[in-house]
Order: structure tokens, then C-alpha cells, then sequence
């Protein structure tokens, strides 16, 4: 693929999570999955990058700033656009001169090592400024505008091809309904932004089930620009219980028209982004329908080999059954929901009623438990190192199932549940701590409202 130009659709990956950075070796890996699947862009954003984000005045040292250059000439070699961003908005001092030189700084020493595209985020931080700021600029968008237009004319001057991307502090619908950034952030930006600087957006929710071409085409009239996706479907830094292996979904072909660039900000665990990454891919250059599940399932079938261990091997069956279990954010695969779904069944009904139903689930529930100690055996570690700690909790949860079952078959008149408990799943060990104690107060409904606990 030749190298993006001004005017190009951006497709790749943003590494913007909150949790440790992946590692040099990672991200040679991720470049070249990129070159070979014909993604074309790639967003240096971590957030727990001290100088990305908290320390944002230090220059890089020499020795922080070289293997940033690796990765700029990395990308180059690939035909990948390299772009920095920086996030000084938790203390920015929007009309501050030294605060615009140290961001003018930090970019000119990201242009020595060859950068030539660049991003500025204010997502995540408070929307309000200082008295001296709010005097002098009214609002924050227009303050951000003024700080965001002044750095890209000045990178501009050095790299005239230059990619600029910006990331509101309002950037899904949601937001923007309840006026975060204040009463006409969006439009403010959409009239006071210059014209080549993209925006940011994650669609109607921070984490969109779907994003359609209507909602972008909308939200495109107001920033006066095709809105650039920021997409979080796969992103698990909000709950690191889960990881997200299913395809990308919920988005049509059409999104691709009325958009400037799909950037994926995908899992924290870099090893558990090939399935997310390669149905985007797919999607990018997709003709005609989407199919999402037939995508996943190609992918799995590439994915299968890194899942080669030093007993018996892994079937394709039992990864897309295990897969279907950390599916996207707002649902399981279908061949999860066909488990949970019997699981509800058999609970919901008196024993003599279950017919060959408790055996359907414990073949489902023995299939996945011996996928996960097979899971132990991975000849890649950074692999089982991943899913280690997820795959021990679903271990867990499938046992105490299938005993809890087994108990209810062999005393069918038993009355309640009081004289079940398992040796293996004690209390204060299980499901122990104070985290779950406070998830046990109040209950989240289907719906999204929430109601005690105890009621």
C-alpha cells in the first residue's frame, strides 16, 4: 500500500488504552500484521506514557526517545503512518505562551526523529479552565481551538503533508447531549477548527454497540468535516476481567463514506488483538454485505496456530466456543449464549423437568474447562500470560456450575439451596473482596437503571 496522503482514509490501530504500554517487540509485531492486511495507520497514545500524558512538559530523554524513532522509521519502512499525540489537557493553561512552547517543543523533538503527522487529545479531563482562560477565550472549545489551530500551523511549516488529528473533550453523543465541554462544544469546533485537522469521534457511547452512517453523516454537518472513528468496541481497560477476541461489528459498510478513517483502540494485552484487528481489516476493504460471524471465523482459523501447545492440540471447535465467551462488550457468541442460555433454562425449572438438558451442559461446560488447562500448555507464553487470569475465573465459574447441577440432579426434592456448597469454592475466597462486596449493593437491570442488592 503506498503511504497515506493528506486527503487518504486512515485505517489501523490506536494504542490509547489506560494500562502499560505494549513493549517495542509488540508493536514491530503489530506493524507487521498492518503491512499485511493492508491497515495503513497507527496512533501512539498511551495513556500511562508518563510524557504522553501527566508529565507532558519533559522532553523525552535520549534514551525515551530512541525507541521512538525505532518505531517512526518502523512504520516508514512499512508504508504505516506514524502519529504522535499528546494530551496536556488535565493542566493546560490554554492563553499560557510557555505552556503552547513546551507543546511546540515536544513536537519539534518528535519531528527530529522523523515524525510528520501529529494529534492532539482532550478527551478524559475536566471541562472548565481557569478564570484567566475562561476571561480571555469564553469558552473551552474555542480555547482549544485556538491551542489546537496554533500547533497545527506550526507543524504544518515543517511537515506540509502532515496529518493533524484532535480528540474533544465531548466525543460521543452521550457527551454531547449533556453538554460536557459546554453549551456548543461541537459546533464551536466545527466553525473555529482549521479545516485540515480531523476529530475524533467514538459515536453515540464511549464504547458504541453500533455506529451508523446516518449518526456519523449528522455529527459530520455539525464539525463541518467527516468525523475521524475512534473506536473503542474492543478496548478492556474499563474492566480487565474481560478481553474482546469477536469481529468488528455493529458498523456497515456505508460508515466507511461518510467518515474519514476507522482507527481501532483495541484490548490491553496486545496478544489478544488478532481477531479485532483482522476482521477491521476485512471490513476496510470489504465489497458489497458485511458479514461479521463468517470474518471472526476466517480469523480463528488464522489464529488457530498461535494457539500450538505441548499436548493435545487445540481444535478450531473449541477456540471458536471459548472465543464466543469474551465475544464484544455487549454480547456473547452465539455458541456462549447457546450455554448460558441452557444453564438459565435448567435453573429456572425443577430437575424432573431437565431431560437430557444437564447433560448438554456439562458436555459444553467439560469442552470449555479442558480448553483452559490445555490454555496452560501454550508454547507462546505472552499468549497464556494474557488469558491467564481470565480463563482461571471462567475455569471457576463452570465448576461451580457443573457442581451445583450434579447436586440438584442427585436430591431433585431437595427444598431451596441451602444445603449446597462446594469445597473448592469457599467464602471470602470466592468471588471474594472489596470490589465484588460493592458490586453486590446494587444490581444493574437489562436496562441500565440500577436497584439494591438486597431488594
Amino acid at each position: 500500500m503506498a503511504q497515506c496522503g493528506t486527503g487518504d482514509f486512515l485505517a489501523g490501530v490506536i494504542e490509547g488504552f489506560y494500562g502499560q504500554p505494549w513493549s517495542q517487540a509488540e508493536r514491530f509485531e503489530l506493524f507487521d500484521w498492518m503491512a499485511a492486511w493492508g491497515l495503513n495507520t497507527y496512533l501512539y497514545a498511551p495513556k500511562d506514557d508518563l510524557k504522553h500524558r501527566a508529565v507532558w512538559r519533559e522532553l523525552y530523554s535520549t534514551s525515551e526517545a530512541e525507541p521512538l524513532g525505532d518505531l517512526v522509521r518502523a512504520c516508514r519502512q512499512r508504508d504505516i503512518l506514524f502519529i504522535y499525540a499528546l494530551s496536556p489537557g488535565l493542566d493546560l493553561h490554554y492563553g499560557n505562551e510557555a505552556d503552547l512552547e513546551c507543546l511546540a517543543k515536544r513536537f519539534e523533538q518528535m519531528l527530529s526523529l522523523g515524525c510528520r503527522h501529529f494529534a492532539l487529545l482532550f478527551d478524559d479531563i475536566p471541562d472548565c479552565m481557569n478564570a484567566e482562560d475562561v476571561k480571555r477565550w469564553g469558552s473551552l472549545a474555542s480555547a482549544q481551538c485556538h491551542v489546537a489551530n496554533t500547533l497545527f500551523q506550526w507543524t504544518r511549516a515543517s511537515s506540509p503533508d502532515g496529518r493533524f488529528l484532535f480528540c474533544p473533550t465531548a466525543y460521543c453523543g452521550r457527551m454531547a447531549e449533556r453538554k460536557l465541554g459546554g453549551e456548543d462544544y461541537l459546533a464551536t469546533l466545527g466553525r473555529e477548527l482549521l479545516p485540515g485537522i480531523d476529530v475524533f469521534w467514538t459515536g453515540p457511547e464511549i464504547i458504541s454497540r453500533e455506529i451508523t452512517a446516518a449518526h456519523a453523516k449528522e455529527l459530520g454537518a455539525v464539525l463541518r468535516r467527516k468525523p475521524l472513528i475512534w473506536d473503542n468496541l474492543h478496548a478492556n481497560d474499563y474492566d480487565g476481567r474481560r478481553f474482546f477476541c469477536g469481529p468488528y461489528a455493529g458498523r456497515p459498510p456505508e460508515l466507511r463514506g461518510v467518515v474519514s478513517g476507522l482507527l481501532s483502540n483495541p484490548n490491553c494485552e496486545f496478544p489478544l488483538n488478532y481477531v479485532p484487528l483482522r476482521t477491521l481489516a476485512a471490513f476496510v476493504r470489504c465489497e458489497g454485505n458485511w458479514d461479521a460471524r463468517q470474518a471472526y471465523l476466517a480469523a480463528l482459523q488464522e489464529w488457530l496456530p498461535r494457539f500450538a501447545t505441548i499436548g493435545q492440540p487445540v481444535t478450531l471447535e473449541d477456540l471458536i466456543l471459548f472465543g464466543d465467551c469474551y465475544y464484544l462488550p455487549h454480547e456473547e457468541g452465539p455458541e456462549a449464549e447457546e450455554l448460558c442460555g441452557l444453564a438459565q433454562t435448567l435453573l429456572d425449572r425443577d430437575p424432573a423437568e431437565w431431560g437430557d438438558g444437564a447433560s448438554a451442559l456439562r458436555r459444553l461446560a467439560a469442552r470449555l474447562r479442558e480448553f483452559c488447562v490445555r490454555m496452560t500448555e501454550l508454547r507462546q507464553r505472552p499468549l497464556f500470560h494474557a488469558l491467564s487470569r481470565r480463563i482461571w475465573e471462567l475455569r471457576e465459574e463452570l465448576d461451580l456450575l457443573e457442581r451445583y447441577v450434579e447436586f440438584k440432579s442427585e436430591h431433585p426434592g431437595t427444598s431451596g439451596d441451602a444445603s449446597f456448597n462446594s469445597d473448592f469454592h469457599l467464602a471470602g475466597t470466592y468471588r471474594g473482596g472489596m470490589a465484588a462486596r460493592l458490586q453486590r449493593l446494587l444490581v444493574q437491570q437489562a436496562n441500565g437503571t440500577f436497584r439494591c442488592g438486597t431488594a
